[in-house]
């Protein structure tokens, strides 16, 4: 299985596609990862990237994981246009589309329901998938508080964010194991 990750810091911190790519294989399934990403960067830098296009289009990749700016998010329309046309590009290839939703910064819960909402929103509109990783965070934060998801920035995963980033993509993906 070959797997694409779209994105910026929050994809490449911890290199969380390599700890993606061992979980794969705890849980029995050998994956290859590749990754494009650019610190601050969302998904509109990518739409304006040929090196983007080119990957999905001739990378034979069977998954693409869309991960968009975070901290801040800024506008809907923006993010939006930029997943029409790398979606679009994901379809031609004939790969899966999987929205990686990302968490809000720790003094900022409250916009995670709305961060949820744009995620969901594309993955309704492309009928993809989306792994919710911004939502299971808070879940884990909520319910065991010892662990800490932030790394010391406290904007960035962790290693125990990273691991749970990791999981809920496989999940989404329905590779094996459980996250909960």
């Amino acid at each position: 299985m070959r797997i694409l990750f779209i994105g910026n810091s929050h994809t490449y911190f911890n290199d969380m596609p390599a700890i993606f790519k061992n979980l794969c294989k705890e849980r029995g399934v050998e994956v290859q990862v590749t990754m494009l990403t650019k610190g601050g960067m969302g998904l509109d830098y990518h739409a304006d990237n040929e090196q983007t296009r080119f990957n999905i289009l001739y990378g034979e990749y069977d998954y693409v994981i869309l991960q968009h700016v975070a901290h801040p998010m800024g506008e809907f329309a923006v993010m939006e246009a930029a997943a029409d046309k790398i979606v679009s590009w994901i379809r031609e290839a004939g790969a899966v589309p999987c929205y990686y939703m990302t968490w809000t910064e720790e003094d900022n819960e409250a916009f995670q329901a709305e961060m949820a909402a744009r995620y969901r929103k594309l993955a309704r509109k492309h009928d993809c998938l989306v792994a919710p990783v911004g939502e299971k965070w808070w879940e884990e934060i909520h319910k065991n508080p010892s662990v800490d998801l932030y790394y010391k920035d406290r904007r960035h995963a962790s290693e125990a964010g990273s691991r749970l980033v990791a999981q809920v993509i496989a999940d989404a993906l329905g590779i094996g194991g459980d996250c909960s």
